[in-house]
């Protein structure tokens, strides 16, 4: 087959190179305590960022070509896409992709047809991975985009919609299922409300609840083994949504019964958009048993929107790694729900997109791995919490102390010292050392 992109495949290179297109820090065989960096860093591509979005925004129309040969709207687009996508992922290394059900194909007037372009496209897709080493990381459906979704899809007021996502759903699973996904998520993008006036919170969130059981109930049915996600944002489309973040998340699965089958698949952007860093919502996901998967991306600080950046700051995917390494890894992969800047609109900036990102995980891996080996800073928090390893603090930690045990025993030690001091000032100096030492 003739190739879309007359671009060689991206090697290694290492940070002295001067080829742009190059890695210069991503090395797949690299061991990395103990295990090949690829192993670490399993990347994915997102199918709606890369193969369809092509610049456009509320303020102006497209500025990149993404029909890839082929008139837009059609099956023979969709096709081409899955040529472009694949060739893409195999030049660059990548091994696994996402996907929304109608990134795939144009959807049609009627879910008859829509299902039956869903099947044709999928046949292609699962002939095209034969004797390749590509894989579906996960797949989820569209229920935000159509204008019947404007009240939400699970969270809808109509009945009529609310089986129309349903449908939706089913065939997504069938698809992920159909090419060996690991994961199935929910990405509530209207499951929200813009004002409490017109929203009865708990019918809505008891609606989205019951779907997804009936999504997991169905998933097993039909065989699908992986993790359901819950993918956590606060806003944007909807003022407020109830998946703001990890926490409320974790409160969601566990109150309605579903944190046996799902997890998370933590959003950068979306933690960041909530009023959190990205490492506090991997924390949360982790201390909680539910850290599955990671959309790998970044925001500006300075737009109050999820402009789903390709990751360029290393501070931040060096703590990312930091809480994967620390957590054991994911059972997901590291997706890039990212697109180039608007201005940013030739084949070439595509591949500079995807290295600028595998590039900066691999250097946070890298680093990551330098901080857990270096040990100062696990120490100095092992060492800040020691007042609970004997005495009072072991019978706290036990379970053993009442409030009249600890009460009789402040009474008796009279006015606390002041705790240890908490030296961020030193830790983030020790970050800095051994980053750039």
């Amino acid at each position: 087959m003739t190739e879309l992109f007359n671009i060689e495949k991206i090697k290694y290179e290492g940070p002295g190179s001067n080829n742009d297109l190059a890695f210069k820090f991503y090395n797949p065989d690299q061991i990395v305590l103990g295990k090949p960096m690829k192993e670490h860093l399993p990347f994915a591509m997102a199918w709606w960022h890369n193969l369809c979005n092509a610049g456009k925004d509320i303020f102006g129309d497209e500025t990149a070509d993404k029909s890839f040969g082929a008139e837009k709207s059609t099956m023979d687009h969709a096709k081409a896409k899955v040529d472009a996508g694949f060739e893409m992922m195999e030049k660059l290394g990548i091994e696994y992709f996402c996907f929304h059900d109608v990134d795939l194909i144009p959807e049609a007037d009627d879910i008859k047809e829509t299902n039956r372009r869903l099947d044709e496209i999928s046949d292609y897709m699962a002939e095209k991975m034969k004797g390749r080493n590509i894989k579906c990381l996960w797949g989820t459906a569209n229920l935000f985009s159509n204008p019947r979704f404007m009240n939400g899809a699970g969270s809808s007021n109509s009945a009529d919609i609310y089986c129309f996502a349903a449908a939706q759903i089913k065939k997504a699973l069938d698809l992920t299922v159909k090419l060996g996904g690991k994961g199935y998520v929910f990405w509530g993008g209207r499951e929200g409300y813009e004002t409490l006036l017109n929203t009865d919170v708990k019918f809505e969130v008891e609606n989205i609840a019951n779907l997804m059981k009936m999504a997991v109930e169905y998933g097993r049915k039909i065989g699908f083994t992986g993790d359901f996600y819950i993918e956590p944002k606060p806003k944007e489309p909807m003022k407020h949504q109830y998946d703001f973040d990890a926490a409320t998340a974790v409160g969601f699965l566990r109150q309605y019964g579903l944190d046996k089958d799902f997890k998370l698949n933590i959003e950068a952007n979306h933690a960041t958009l909530a009023g959190h860093t990205f490492q506090h919502d991997l924390r949360i996901a982790a201390i909680n048993g539910m850290l599955g998967s990671i959309d790998a991306n970044q925001g500006d600080n300075l737009l109050g929107w999820d402009t789903d950046q390709f990751p360029s700051n290393v501070y931040e995917t060096t703590l990312c790694m930091y809480e994967v390494l620390k957590a054991g890894g994911i059972t997901g992969g590291l997706n890039f729900d990212a697109k180039d800047r608007r201005p940013s609109y030739t084949d070439e900036d595509m591949f500079y997109g995807f290295i600028l990102g595998m590039d900066a995980f691999a250097l946070g891996l890298l680093k990551a791995a330098k901080i857990i080996e270096d040990g100062r800073i696990d120490g100095f928090l092992k060492d800040r919490y020691s007042s609970f390893e004997s005495g009072i603090g072991a019978e706290i930690r036990a379970g053993k102390a009442t409030l009249e045990s600890l009460s009789a025993y402040a009474e008796e030690m009279g006015a606390p010292a002041l705790p240890e001091s908490g030296r961020q000032e030193k830790l983030e100096a020790i970050m800095n050392t051994v980053m750039f030492g």
